[in-house]
């Protein structure tokens, strides 16, 4: 029998309610998870109380009001944290000692990023450093729409096709040969039209490509 979409849901408890930790906790509960919202601020917490499923004010760097608020019941940790360094790596040894599986912390520099890792962080966010690439990519270049990494230095671009290649094939672009770049689909509206060699592009078509950033860089400035 197959499983329903709830058996496949996790639980995440964020810590640090402000902008970015609350985002976070917002979309996940709207995506329908269980969500615990940690912060030390009554305001924070009391804006997301109506929204998540619980919302408690502690102290993350206390480990006892950690496993008060039940934190140690729930799959992943997000150390959302921004600008104390101190309660951000305290509140990451505290969840890691705790046992939650999976933990995401934000870090505030590099140094602190390389603090996290040897702590043992699943994964470490430089969210301003993060979005300024990512925004930087798409301001280089107006036919890229998106893109996403996914690490190894290996991303997929999202293209906007230009009139410049309107009527060319995907055969023309040489991608492979040119480029060491792999074509994963074009998209025409709702319509997926594949990748093969003869697929005919259109003004506005959206392409998908893989391949490492300077190799996508040197397509895309081909564009």
């Amino acid at each position: 029998m197959a499983q329903t979409s709830d058996k496949i849901k996790r639980s995440f408890v964020i810590i640090g309610l402000g902008t970015f930790g609350g985002t976070i906790a917002t979309e996940l509960a709207r995506f329908g998870n269980r969500v615990l919202g940690i912060d030390i601020n009554e305001k924070n917490v009391s804006d997301l109380a109506n929204t998540i499923a619980e919302a408690v004010i502690a102290d993350g760097r206390d480990d006892e009001a950690l496993k008060q608020a039940g934190a140690n019941h729930y799959d992943v940790a997000v150390v959302a944290i921004g600008e104390d360094l101190e309660a951000n790596i305290l509140c990451t040894m505290n969840v890691k000692l705790l046992g939650i599986k999976t933990v995401w912390v934000k870090a505030l520099s590099k140094t602190h990023h390389r603090i996290l890792s040897k702590m043992g962080a699943d994964r470490v966010i430089l969210p301003e450093q993060e979005m300024g690439q990512h925004i930087a990519q798409m301001l280089h270049n107006p036919v890229v729409r998106d893109y996403l990494s996914l690490g190894n230095n290996f991303h997929v671009i999202n293209i906007n096709i230009p009139e410049e290649l309107e009527g060319k094939t995907l055969g023309d672009l040489h991608l492979g040969e040119k480029y060491n770049t792999r074509c994963l689909g074009v998209m025409r509206g709702s319509d997926y039209l594949g990748c093969e060699d003869d697929v005919a592009l259109k003004k506005d078509d959206k392409m998908m490509v893989l391949g490492r950033r300077s190799e996508l860089r040197l397509f895309g400035d081909t564009l």
